[in-house]
């Protein structure tokens, strides 16, 4: 590397996403000419974004500096991490590095999205590193809920950043090698100047467990209901869960069923690479479970958060064409429901338990995030200059900024960041220089983008208080009112049970239109402005509502 002189540029940290809550993680470093993006994922929508499909980041900063963009360092293949990467590469395209399964995963996405043949994908090994523009990254072995993890540490002539990613730390793992601790200590002994470190379980004391030890509870719950139908939800991208399962399933004589097209994907993409292994025959399609008693199957399904569209949810609300939940059922939940989802696991969990299944869902699940233990493990050994935490809501990144001052660092050395900061970053000193646009981009169906807040604010306008619609016929020229006003409603009052209040409406309409043309007024915009300021005053003081109120002129 460059030896570091006072002529250096700083280098520049732009979060573009991520640091507000969990999912839409994107994160640009700059340096001079060359930016390189760490990870592109996407978030779901919330309650009230009625009808959005996904959130992807705002990638405006990277569209009006494309010379610059070498490329996307993906650190694992979580939807959080590479779910938006087919959008983005429509308007910022450059090569992707990141390791085989990550990369196998994203191969599937721009396959859907025609994008194969026209985006650079490259796997990386972990050990290994790229040299882009000003920056060389290199790759760190690490445990999470999916194999092929990785942590960066990004070289520049600034200094070192060590991003660890969505990261554990797993002595044990069911698939490769545990997490190279050796070498964070060794790229800490060379002097980091920074540490972007996963916050997302920064509030839990100790250490997360094994994914190995969840081997175990499986085994246990299929000895214990060995005359059962077992069902499994869990993440469909976590590759070791799956694999456990299978390991019990096979030492039980149990043939396994994958139900839920994220689910197949994944393990198909798995297996595939050599990520899973399952001996033949042990994996039938779900046209094949009426060929198998109850007790010889085991449904492996997506729906663990309650999404009303997932596999499970289906079974639960009898809308599945191929299994019906019977009385005889277990059905074991394997993961934590992720904040926000509690409601809709709980409403999962009584239609089950309506139907006459045992629903299992206590210690079938661990983590795949560091607890604090573990991230003090990670500092200990990177000896940062300056934390960054990132990864999480605020309350997450607070948390792991208490494990930093407990471990001496003090508030100048703890950078709370949020997104769009441009943090300007060197040895002599760190600041947010300025700020970038970012924020959600809403998807709905195939359009991206074309759904903002306003039109968000309508549909929550139509939701809460429906619509009314006034529609009149006007004579061209002489604007006489030929037929109409009429009323029509929708979502507003039930019309049968309401003669009165929309007959009285109509009679308001009536008499505004007479006081229009009195005053010899026919400009349609003051004639509809008018009709809805009226109407909707009326319609207030009889019901405290307020529909969205839309006027239709008809000229003939």
């Amino acid at each position: 590397m460059k030896k570091l002189n006072k002529d250096h540029s700083k280098l520049k940290i732009i979060p573009l996403g991520g640091l507000e809550q969990i999912g839409m993680n994107i994160t640009a470093f700059e340096y001079e000419d060359s930016i390189i993006v760490v990870d592109c994922g996407l978030a779901f929508p919330e309650d009230d974004m009625l009808g959005i499909d996904l959130c992807i980041p705002d990638v405006s900063y990277l569209k009006d500096n494309i010379d610059k963009v070498k490329g996307f360092i993906i650190t694992h293949g979580h939807e959080d991490h590479i779910g938006a990467l087919p959008y983005v590469l429509k308007e910022v395209n450059a090569p992707i590095y990141a390791t085989k399964l990550t990369i196998g995963l994203i191969d599937r996405k721009l396959e859907e999205h025609g994008l194969l043949k026209c985006v650079r994908r490259k796997v990386i090994k972990h050990g290994q590193s790229i040299n882009l523009g000003a920056f060389r990254i290199e790759f760190i072995k690490t445990n999470h809920s999916i194999a092929d993890a990785s942590a960066l540490a990004i070289y520049s002539p600034a200094g070192i950043v060590v991003h660890t990613g969505d990261f554990k730390v797993d002595y044990t793992p069911v698939f490769g090698d545990a997490i190279d601790l050796q070498r964070f200590g060794e790229i800490g002994k060379k002097g980091v100047l920074a540490l972007m470190c996963d916050s997302t379980n920064a509030e839990r004391e100790g250490f997360t467990r094994s994914e190995r030890t969840i081997g175990k509870v499986f085994d246990t719950l299929f000895g214990e209901h060995k005359r059962n139908r077992i069902i499994i939800a869990t993440f469909a991208s976590n590759v070791d869960r799956v694999q456990q399962i299978i390991n019990s399933a096979e030492k039980y004589g149990r043939k396994v069923v994958v139900e839920g097209r994220s689910m197949v994907n994944v393990i198909e993409t798995a297996t595939e690479l050599g990520y899973i292994k399952i001996t033949d025959n042990t994996l039938i399609s779900v046209d094949e479970i009426k060929n198998y008693p109850d007790e010889k199957l085991v449904i492996v399904t997506t729906g663990s958060q309650g999404e009303s569209m997932a596999a499970l949810s289906r079974m639960a609300m009898n809308m599945h064409k191929k299994v019906t939940i019977k009385p005889n059922d277990v059905i074991i939940f394997s993961s934590n429901p992720i904040p926000g989802n509690e409601k809709s696991v709980s409403r999962i969990i009584d239609e089950l338990e309506e139907k006459g299944a045992e629903v299992i869902f206590q210690d079938a699940h661990v983590s795949g995030h560091a607890c604090r233990e573990e991230i003090k493990l990670i500092y200990s050994l990177v000896k940062p200059k300056y934390s960054i935490p990132a990864h999480g809501e605020y309350r997450h990144r607070h948390a792991q900024a208490t494990i930093a001052e407990e471990l001496g660092y003090d508030h100048d050395h703890i950078l709370m960041l949020h997104s769009g900061d441009v943090l300007e970053i060197d040895d002599d000193g760190a600041k947010v220089a300025k700020h970038v646009p970012t924020g959600a981009i809403y998807v709905d169906g195939l359009g991206v983008g074309d759904v903002g807040n306003i039109v968000l604010r309508d549909r929550q306008h139509l939701a809460e208080d429906g619509i009314v619609i006034i529609v009149l016929t006007m004579q061209r020229g002489t604007g006489q009112v030929l037929a109409g006003p009429d009323i029509v409603s929708r979502g507003f009052v039930y019309v049968r049970e309401s003669d009165a209040l929309l007959e009285d409406s109509t009679e308001i309409l009536q008499d505004q239109m007479d006081e229009l043309s009195e005053k010899g007024i026919t400009d349609w915009s003051k004639i509809k402005s008018t009709l809805r300021d009226s109407l909707s005053d009326y319609l207030w003081k009889k019901t405290k509502r307020r529909p969205m109120i839309l006027p239709i002129i008809m000229e003939v």
